[in-house]
């Protein structure tokens, strides 16, 4: 969208859209643009992991974009016989989000507008450091939880998520950089026991997310991850509002302005409990 092509259809993710169906800054990015209701993407219906590939074919498309995706080579094959696929380059859901923009610019004819739309996006970044030059002093670590008795996890540096907040000015904690030789497949990230939660202790800011209130109190009770010293103490950035953890979790030009000025105060706020 942001080269100017709006899809005949896009996957659907009710998890964080708003009323309209689409995610907020799709929706606000077609407003902008004046599209007509009759030409907004259709939504996708992919189940779980799956592709709809009969909803898909209806569309007709002229290229299938899948670049930042876990399709699997069964799914690629009977996409591939719609239409010229893009999918990942080496491993699922593991692209770099320069590369996954020029990898879309390239494949809609568009190549030569990708450093421009790479640019934009690390001046926003820029700004923001240049504005809060404190967030260069310390370190960070973006975890997920599975709930009670399970795993926690790291998402490496490479990790969209975790990219974001780097390029907002946060050192990557030495602990991440350690836990670069444990990633799980197709995640780019890495887990640990939570007998091992302790290992976060050093840590200056811990960004996370939660599925629901209820997950939150579930994790903050269990005495071994409450005592991390950043929970402790208040040292977290753990936004509860569906839409907003989906946009800070995904680097592109329409998500990265949406989510800046959403995530810049959170940040401050937390940021005062480091001491």
């Amino acid at each position: 969208m942001s080269l100017g092509v709006v899809p005949v259809g896009m996957e659907e993710y009710p998890w964080a859209a708003d009323d309209s169906g689409y995610l907020p800054w799709i929706r606000e990015e077609l407003e902008k643009e004046h599209v007509a209701a009759d030409d907004y993407p259709e939504l996708i219906d992919a189940g779980d992991g799956g592709v709809n590939v009969e909803q898909i074919a209806k569309l007709d498309p002229d290229v299938i974009l899948a670049p930042w995706s876990g399709i699997t080579q069964d799914q690629y094959d009977d996409l591939s016989a719609l239409a010229p696929t893009v999918a990942y380059p080496e491993k699922p859901w593991t692209i770099d989000w320069k590369d996954q923009i020029s990898t879309v610019a390239t494949a809609l004819g568009q190549k030569d507008r990708a450093d421009n739309l790479i640019g934009g996006i690390n001046d926003r970044f820029a700004a923001v450091r240049d504005e809060h030059p404190e967030f260069g002093d310390h370190d960070f670590a973006f975890i997920y939880n599975q709930g009670a008795g399970g795993n926690l996890g790291v998402f490496l540096p490479t990790e969209q998520r975790s990219a974001m907040v780097e390029n907002l000015g946060f050192r990557v904690a030495p602990f991440v950089e350690q836990m670069k030789g444990n990633e799980k497949e197709g995640t780019d990230s890495a887990e640990f026991s939570m007998e091992q939660a302790s290992r976060l202790n050093d840590v200056d800011m811990l960004f996370t997310f939660y599925s629901d209130e209820g997950n939150r109190r579930e994790m903050e009770a269990q005495p071994v991850y409450g005592d991390i010293a950043a929970i402790r103490r208040g040292s977290v950035v753990a936004p509860t509002d569906n839409a907003f953890v989906t946009a800070s979790s995904i680097i592109n030009p329409l998500t990265v302005p949406w989510s800046i000025d959403r995530y810049v105060p959170m940040i401050g706020d937390a940021l005062r409990h480091v001491g």
